[in-house]
């Protein structure tokens, strides 16, 4: 684990870095396929961020050898950064050779759900895949689970904000974004509950 969050996260496959004094927002995209490489690509040629929660995995190649590779963690869950209107991203999702949504706040509105940036920015610090001891949740199951809201106060997630929840008896920090929610292991004295 890293000794402390720093202000700048990598991600994989040439993702740009994540930078904490930024407070544009993002949009959480659901696709209808499993194009989730490529539809990031589409994103950056338009001169867009994106942001693809990855982990490693575990695969047997051809000799029966274990191999670890790095795989999006849900299929259909793309997250994009807010640098054009409403109206211009409206027309992008309508005109992609991709199908594809940007998840609402509410159905009768139709309005886009904008993750703010602080938000945003720690959940990709969270979704690190060199970080042990790290869970994902679907969206359903994360609402589902009860927990103070609370700040790491020291250690390798100082500066965290989340809900400390219990699960198996252990404690974990959770992190919710549109789509999904990701749980870091942390010790409960190190967390401090916010007002």
């Amino acid at each position: 684990m890293q000794d402390e969050v720093k202000t700048t996260t990598e991600t994989p496959k040439g993702q740009p870095l994540a930078d904490a004094e930024d407070s544009t927002p993002w949009y959480a995209i659901r696709l209808f396929s499993n194009n989730q490489m490529r539809v990031g690509e589409f994103f950056k040629e338009q001169g867009m961020e994106f942001f693809i929660p990855m982990q490693y995995r575990i695969y047997e190649d051809e000799q029966g050898r274990p191999k670890k590779k790095l795989r999006p963690v849900v299929s259909n869950l793309i997250f994009v950064k807010k640098t054009i209107t409403k109206q211009a991203m409206q027309e992008l999702v309508r005109t992609s050779q991709y199908k594809m949504s940007v998840i609402t706040r509410d159905r009768q509105t139709r309005e886009y759900y904008e993750i703010p940036a602080k938000q945003m920015f720690e959940f990709r610090a969270m979704c690190n895949p060199e970080i042990e001891m790290r869970k994902y949740v679907s969206a359903e199951e994360a609402r589902h689970k009860v927990g103070a809201t609370v700040i790491v106060s020291h250690g390798p997630l100082k500066g965290l904000t989340g809900r400390l929840v219990r699960e198996n008896r252990k404690y974990f920090l959770l992190k919710e974004v549109p789509g999904i929610g990701v749980m870091l292991k942390v010790t409960r004295w190190c967390c401090k509950v916010v007002q």
